[in-house]
C-alpha cells in the first residue's frame, strides 16, 4: 500500500510541475499578461481537464467490487440502499466516531492548511516581495515548479522504497515531513517580510536582501514535506479502513478541503508571521496524532503476531494427540 500510494501521489503531482512549467514559459518576459496568452493558457488547461475526465470512463471495475456485487446478487439483495447518498453519509458519520479517525482528523486539518499556503499564499508572498528585484514575478512560477518537484520526488522516493518503509513504519516518514516543514517555515520567516502575503511591499525581513535561492529551497521543502504527509495518510487509510475505504477517503478530502477554504479566506489579510505560527502549531498537533494512530496499529499487529505464535504450537500438539486417541 505504501508503494502504490507513493507512486500514485508522484503521478498526481506531476500536474503541478508540468502545469507551472507551461505557465512559466508562457509568462516569461511579459510584464502585462495579454488576452491571447490568457486564452491560450485556459484553453490548454481546459482540454487537459476534459481529457482526464474522459479517461475515467475507460477504467475497469476493480475485481474486488465485482466479487462483492456478485455475492450480493447471489444472496438476493440489491445494493441500491448501500449505494445511496444517505447511506454513504451515515457510514461516514459512523466512521468519524472511531478513535483512529478522530485522531487523524487533526492530520487532515493540517494538510488542508498547508495546502492553501504552498499553493497560493507562499508564491504570492514571493511575488509581492519587491526587494527580490525585477524578477520577483518570475519567481512565482518557479515556486510552483519547485513545489511540484518536491512532491514528485517525495512520491517516487516513498513509492520505490515502499517495502522498506512498511517494515520501519509510517511514522519516520511523517517525522521527516514535520522536520522539512518546520525548517521551511523558519527560513520563510527569516527571508520574507511580514506583510508579503497582503500585497506588494518594500519591507525587509531578517535576511537583507531577501535571497531568491533560499525562497526556492523553501518551496521544494514545502512540496517534499507535503508528499511525506499525504503518501502516509493514503497508506494508513488503505490499511486501517480497508472495508470502508470510500467513506474514509471522503472524510479526508472533506476535512482537507474545508481547512484549505478557511485558510484561503484569512490568508490575504493575516501577516506572514501569524500564518506561519498557525501552520507550525497544527503541524505539531497533526504529526503527534498521526504517531498515536500508527503506534497503536503497530502494537495491535505485534499482539496478533504473538498470539499466532502461541496458538500454532498448541494446534500442533492437538493434531499429534488425535491419532494416538484413535489408535486407543
Amino acid at each position: 500500500m505504501s508503494r502504490n500510494s507513493g507512486i500514485f501521489w508522484a503521478i498526481l503531482q506531476c500536474s503541478m510541475f508540468l502545469g507551472n512549467s507551461f505557465v512559466f514559459w508562457q509568462f516569461e518576459g511579459k510584464e502585462v499578461i495579454d488576452a491571447s496568452t490568457r486564452t491560450l493558457v485556459f484553453l490548454v488547461l481546459t482540454v487537459v481537464a476534459i481529457s482526464g475526465v474522459i479517461c475515467l470512463f475507460f477504467l475497469r471495475t476493480p475485481q474486488l467490487e465485482i466479487d462483492m456485487l456478485s455475492r450480493r446478487n447471489d444472496l438476493g439483495r440489491t445494493d441500491s440502499n448501500n449505494r445511496s447518498a444517505l447511506q454513504a453519509f451515515k457510514n461516514s458519520l459512523r466512521l468519524f466516531a472511531r478513535r483512529e479517525m478522530m485522531f487523524l482528523f487533526w492530520t487532515f486539518l493540517y494538510t488542508g492548511i498547508e495546502l492553501s499556503f504552498f499553493s497560493g499564499v507562499y508564491s504570492a508572498a514571493v511575488g509581492f516581495t519587491e526587494k527580490l528585484g525585477p524578477e520577483a514575478k518570475r519567481l512565482v512560477g518557479l515556486c510552483g515548479i519547485l513545489v511540484g518537484v518536491g512532491e514528485v520526488f517525495g512520491g517516487f522516493t516513498f513509492g520505490l522504497l515502499g517495502s522498506r518503509t512498511v517494515k520501519k513504519g509510517r511514522d519516520p516518514i511523517v517525522l521527516l515531513g514535520f522536520l522539512c516543514h518546520t525548517v521551511a517555515f523558519y527560513l520563510i520567516f527569516l527571508n520574507l517580510p511580514n506583510s508579503s502575503p497582503i500585497g506588494p511591499t518594500t519591507d525587509i525581513a531578517y535576511i537583507f536582501p531577501p535571497c531568491a535561492g533560499l525562497a526556492m529551497l523553501c518551496a521544494f521543502l514545502l512540496g517534499f514535506g507535503d508528499a511525506c504527509f499525504n503518501t502516509q495518510i493514503y497508506s494508513i487509510l488503505g490499511g486501517l479502513f480497508a472495508d470502508d475505504s470510500a467513506p474514509s477517503f471522503a472524510l479526508f478530502r472533506f476535512t482537507q478541503s474545508g481547512a484549505a477554504a478557511v485558510s484561503f479566506f484569512y490568508s490575504s489579510s493575516v501577516p506572514l508571521g501569524i500564518q506561519l505560527g498557525i501552520l507550525e502549531f497544527f503541524c505539531l498537533i497533526g504529526s503527534f496524532t498521526f504517531f498515536i494512530v500508527e503506534w497503536e496499529d503497530a502494537r495491535k499487529k505485534r499482539d496478533l503476531a504473538f498470539e499466532s505464535l502461541i496458538q500454532s504450537p498448541a494446534e500442533e500438539e492437538n493434531e499429534e494427540r488425535h491419532p494416538e486417541e484413535e489408535l486407543r
